[in-house]
């Protein structure tokens, strides 16, 4: 068997905050690294070592600084590509429990939106399946 050479392999999560029939929709910042301009949930990378539900809690606080309530388990998990780098991406389903958005240097602008409208804007096709998948499950019990 000959060597391998192994690419990067990043690990994010996204969270889908919903607020009754809403979801949290984040415009990424023209001077993103990656996905500059793309509609999106709040989503960030897994700390090496970190829980990944931990880090999904840590990104809501840091992008959007909002309180919110977690389903446990992913609605999706998908691959994707951060630049030329693979990447798993883990969905999470957020309830927003309170908390005005204040926007991380990430973001540049925000809006409450329906799943449908979140389509529109342009979100990523995956990311809008999970955003369906995660409305029909409803707000995680306290």
């Amino acid at each position: 068997m000959g060597t391998t050479e192994h690419a990067k392999q990043w690990v994010a999560v996204t969270v889908l905050v919903f607020r009754g029939d809403r979801i949290l929709a984040m415009k990424r910042a023209a001077a993103a690294s990656a996905g500059a301009g793309v509609w999106e949930g709040v989503s960030g990378r897994v700390e090496p070592g970190e829980d990944p539900l931990a880090a999904a809690r840590r990104e809501v606080i840091e992008e959007s600084g909002l309180s919110v309530s977690l389903l446990p388990r992913p609605v999706d998990t998908y691959a994707a590509r951060r630049n030329q780098d693979p990447m798993t991406v883990l969905v999470f389903r957020a309830a927003y429990d309170g908390g005005i958005v204040t926007l991380s240097h990430e973001h540049d602008d925000y809006r409450w939106c329906t799943v449908d409208e979140f389509n529109e804007l342009g979100a990523p096709p995956r990311l809008v399946r999970a955003a369906r998948t995660a409305d029909e499950l409803g707000d995680p019990i306290p």
